[in-house]
């Protein structure tokens, strides 16, 4: 059984008298956040290490506890042994910690007990130092029994250090915090002043992390470009999805009236907002409205290339660019189903055939772009295909 570990200790460095914890980000609280990470990497049930109980505190833990996970507040890790299996194993998350599901959830699949560390020459300054050159840069996968090494110590020591140099002693592994652009967003904040540049590193990580090169290289910096003006007038997801959902629509409609390069761009910038959308509803925990953006994502692609080759086809008199949209579609949805989440970047995807088709019409050959991408659908299912069968024939 995996179960979270959450401290919420340590005051707001510039809001004396209220938790760290308890800060806002991204519409909800640094805890609330915490556990959603927590829930989503696989723990059902969740301890909060307090000093002291707060108004914020308590509706943060019952609205946590709405989410369907057993949710315990503890004042010492004596109390925290008892609440929890004994053979449980710990997904702990420092004070204060705001991170990405990139990050926490390889940790969470670890076997025995890990921490996450950074070089200590190079460290946030709020890392706590481990020894051995390495400072803890906030998560940890731990046996549950630890715990009760740690009750057995005098109770004036700060649980969360001596848990932390308890698992050092006994040998847990180290891994380095990445380098790459999965750690962007990552750190132990107890500014409310700097939570809204944390909370904008974070979504931009959402948006990177997701497989493609398209997210990469076209989503991401037109994030970065609107992310804080975004979040600054706390812009609500419904909003963002409706805006994304209107740009589309208007797009497939001045595709279907014959304006194929005008009507493909706007229908690509509604994919785009819907992206970006998405990430938001990932962050703030709206499951329907990431649902609904995440189908906007795929369905406005397969929808713009079926009128696209009826467009082409009303000017030929044919049907082979109808049959070629309908070979896209199909094999653009087989590869999405046949792909794996940590996929190769340089696979397609339904944004990545939207932009081809958009720069076929840019330059007049709207068949060769929809026969392009048509292509690049099948070749990326056949690579699924391909790699799905390795791994099921691997001992």
């Amino acid at each position: 059984m995996l179960a979270g570990l959450i401290f919420a200790v340590q005051e707001a460095d510039d809001q004396p008298g209220t938790l760290a914890a308890t800060l806002p980000f991204a519409g909800m609280t640094v805890v609330e956040y915490q556990a959603r990470l927590l829930i989503a990497g696989g723990a059902a049930q969740i301890v909060v290490v307090v000093a002291r109980v707060t108004p914020e505190l308590l509706g943060a833990v019952a609205r946590i506890g709405r989410r369907g996970v057993t949710v315990d507040t503890v004042r010492s890790a004596a109390e925290a042994a008892a609440r929890l299996h004994p053979l449980s194993h710990l997904l702990v998350l420092a004070d204060g910690l705001v991170t990405t599901d990139a990050i926490l959830h390889p940790i969470a699949r670890e076997g025995g007990d890990v921490l996450l560390v950074a070089a200590e020459d190079e460290a946030d300054a709020a890392y706590e130092l481990i020894g051995g050159g390495d400072a803890w840069a906030g998560i940890a996968r731990l046996d549950g029994r630890h715990l009760g090494d740690v009750a057995a110590m005098p109770r004036d020591y700060d649980v969360q250090s001596a848990l932390l140099h308890v698992a050092a002693q006994s040998g847990a592994l180290r891994l380095q915090m990445p380098d790459d652009e999965r750690g962007a967003g990552h750190g132990i904040e107890r500014r409310r002043d700097t939570l809204e540049t944390r909370s904008r590193a974070v979504v931009s990580a959402a948006v990177a992390s997701r497989s493609g090169w398209f997210q990469r290289w076209i989503v991401r910096p037109v994030a970065k470009l609107c992310l804080p003006a975004l979040m600054r007038r706390h812009v609500p997801t419904a909003a963002m999805a409706a805006g994304a959902a209107i740009v589309s629509l208007g797009g497939l409609a001045t595709l279907w009236a014959g304006q194929a390069a005008v009507g493909l761009l706007l229908a690509l910038l509604g994919v785009i907002a819907a992206t970006i959308a998405s990430s938001f509803a990932w962050l703030r925990d709206e499951e329907l409205l990431g649902r609904m953006t995440d189908a906007l994502t795929y369905g406005v692609p397969a929808i713009a290339a079926m009128v696209l080759g009826r467009a082409i086809d009303a000017e030929t008199g044919e049907l082979t660019a109808l049959i070629v949209a309908l070979a896209l579609v199909v094999a653009g949805a087989l590869g999405l189903r046949a792909a794996a989440a940590d996929r190769p970047m340089f696979w397609g995807d339904p944004s990545a055939y939207l932009l081809v088709l958009e720069l076929g019409a840019l330059i007049g050959w709207s068949m060769v772009g929809l026969t392009g991408a048509a292509i690049y659908a099948t070749v990326t299912l056949a690579l699924a295909i391909e790699t799905l069968r390795a791994r099921l024939a691997a001992p």
